[in-house]
């Protein structure tokens, strides 16, 4: 089941995951939909209403429904290259094409396989978060994520969940390990039986991507939003700065904080997302590769701020595998970053620098985690 996008592009940003009204939920930062609306927050100024309208697209890929909105005299040929662009990284980084390089390294049976330069770097990117996170994010879960059956849904039928024995998660745990990798120019060999998943960075990839395309054409004010990854371009055309919420993940139809940005993304990872339920127990889509079960480290919500999507995008993830602890000593140690996490208990814990552009909803509070 995807869930479509509902965006107006006046002031403010809601940026959430999806609708929670079901227990079995099949939106996603890694394989489904995530739904994402903007909301008026204020009239539009009489100045701003003088403006021209923003040239819009939207678009379906990467198993996600995605709106690209951008001012500019050349935002009609910005946002059709930008599409083009879209499509054309989904051909090449997708499981579900067969002819993408993905494929045809999941399916080589070990033997290396000659790869797009975009897919070398972001398989080198998600290698290197990798590292940096002590392999939090792991790219050769794949085979777990579809064993829990978090990758077999299409439109048409619902996912497959099940909770796997535990020999079947043992036996692919043998099998998991992003450093089993070898990158060799554009060579890119797997062991037998690995196989790996763009998931984790490919939106973000595309969202640097899009950027790049904007920023060619001379759009500097832009609002792209790729299925929950988002991304704001210079300022709104009244010169104030772009305001994205933060979906809460306790009740998804609200929001616990917004965000005065320009010229970053903003990308969250939540159990809330993409999950089902036993016996009252959630199971989500992120699965913890030194577990093989998804990940339950204390973490419910773990949004990155930065100037790149695709590390956002993959650091993301890593941070909500981590847990609380981990996370946040990460956070100490990178100062590049901006991060807002969500625990179980819903104590929200904000990088210092964020202090100053955020606005938190009557009644939260946050820890700041001081750098």
């Amino acid at each position: 089941m995807k869930k479509g996008i509902a965006l107006t592009i006046v002031v403010g940003m809601l940026l959430c995951g999806c609708s929670a009204s079901q227990k079995n939920q099949t939106s996603s930062k890694t394989e489904i939909s995530v739904q994402s609306e903007v909301s008026e927050e204020s009239e539009v100024s009489k100045e701003e209403s003088k403006l021209p309208e923003p040239e819009s697209r939207d678009v379906f890929a990467m198993d996600t429904y995605m709106v690209l909105k951008a001012y500019g005299s050349n935002a009609q040929k910005a946002l059709e290259e930008a599409e083009d662009e879209i499509k054309r990284l989904e051909s090449i980084f997708s499981v579900k094409v067969p002819s993408s390089d993905i494929s045809k390294i999941n399916s080589t049976s070990g033997n290396p396989v000659t790869v797009n330069a975009s897919t070398r770097t972001a398989i080198a990117k998600a290698i290197e978060v990798g590292d940096m996170t002590d392999g939090a994010l792991d790219i050769t879960v794949y085979p777990l994520v579809r064993e829990w059956g978090f990758t077999t849904g299409d439109s048409q039928n619902e996912p497959n969940y099940k909770i796997p024995e535990q020999w079947l998660i043992d036996w692919h745990l043998g099998n998991v390990g992003y450093d089993k990798i070898v990158i060799n120019d554009s060579i890119v060999t797997l062991p037998t039986q690995f196989e790996i998943d763009l998931g984790a960075v490919a939106k973000g990839y595309a969202t640097d991507a899009v950027i790049e395309i904007l920023e060619a054409n001379k759009i500097n004010s832009a609002l792209i939003n790729l299925g929950g990854n988002v991304y704001a371009l210079g300022r709104k055309p009244d010169k104030s700065k772009w305001k994205v919420g933060i979906q809460n993940p306790k009740d998804t139809n609200k929001t616990i904080c917004t965000l005065a940005i320009e010229n970053k993304a903003v990308i969250t990872s939540g159990n809330y997302e993409r999950f089902f339920e036993v016996d009252g127990k959630r199971y989500c889509h992120i699965i913890d590769p030194k577990t093989g079960y998804p990940a339950d480290n204390g973490i419910i919500s773990a949004t990155v701020i930065g100037d790149s999507g695709l590390d956002c995008d993959a650091l993301s993830t890593a941070l909500f595998v981590m847990g609380t602890e981990k996370a946040i000593n990460f956070c100490k140690a990178h100062k590049d970053i901006d991060v807002i996490l969500v625990t179980k208990d819903m104590k929200i814990y904000i990088t210092d620098c964020l202090e100053s552009i955020i606005t938190m909803e009557d009644g939260l509070k946050y820890e700041v985690i001081k750098r």
